[in-house]
C-alpha cells in the first residue's frame, strides 16, 4: 500500500479507506461484514468527473459543451480508467472474491476502473477535490 500511495503522490490518513476501495463486492460478500468500494468509486466517479471538466474548460474556455462533453467521456472511459489503473499497479492489490480471482478479475477492465475510481473517492473524502486535482495531474490523465 505504501508503495501505491507514492505512486499516487497522496498518503491516506486512513489505511482501512484505501483497503475499502481495493475491495471488490466480490470479496465483501464471501468476507462479510468487509465493506465493497462501490461507494467509494461513486465519489470518485464524481470528483473525476468535475476535475476533468474544470481541467478541459481551463484549456479551452471557448470550446462547445459538446465538445467539451465528448472530450470528458473519452478521458473517463473505462478503457483509460483501467489503463491508469494498471500503471499504478492495482490489479495485483485487489481483494477479490475466489471466483472472480480465478476469472481473470484483477485483469478487467470494470473491475480496475471502479478500484480506481475508489481510490480517487478515498482520496476525496481525506483530501477534497484540491487531492484529487493533484492525485489526476500527477497521473497525468490528460
Amino acid at each position: 500500500m505504501a508503495e501505491l500511495e507514492r505512486r499516487l503522490g497522496h498518503r491516506l490518513r486512513d489505511p482501512a479507506r484505501l483497503g475499502q476501495a481495493l475491495t471488490h463486492a466480490s470479496y465483501a460478500n464471501e468476507n462479510p461484514p468487509a465493506p465493497d468500494n462501490a461507494g467509494l468509486a461513486l465519489l470518485g466517479d464524481a470528483a473525476l468527473g468535475l476535475v476533468v471538466a474544470e481541467h478541459l474548460l481551463a484549456s479551452d474556455p471557448t470550446a462547445s459543451v459538446g465538445v467539451l462533453t465528448e472530450q470528458r467521456a473519452a478521458l473517463v472511459s473505462g478503457e483509460r480508467l483501467a489503463r491508469w489503473a494498471g500503471e499504478l499497479e492495482l490489479g495485483p492489490l485487489l481483494r477479490l472474491g475466489r471466483g472472480e480471482d480465478l476469472t481473470g478479475g484483477r485483469a478487467r477492465e470494470s473491475v480496475l476502473a471502479t478500484a480506481l475510481e475508489a481510490v480517487l473517492g478515498a482520496i476525496y473524502l481525506e483530501g477534497g477535490l484540491a487531492a484529487v486535482r493533484l492525485v489526476v495531474s500527477r497521473l497525468a490523465l490528460w
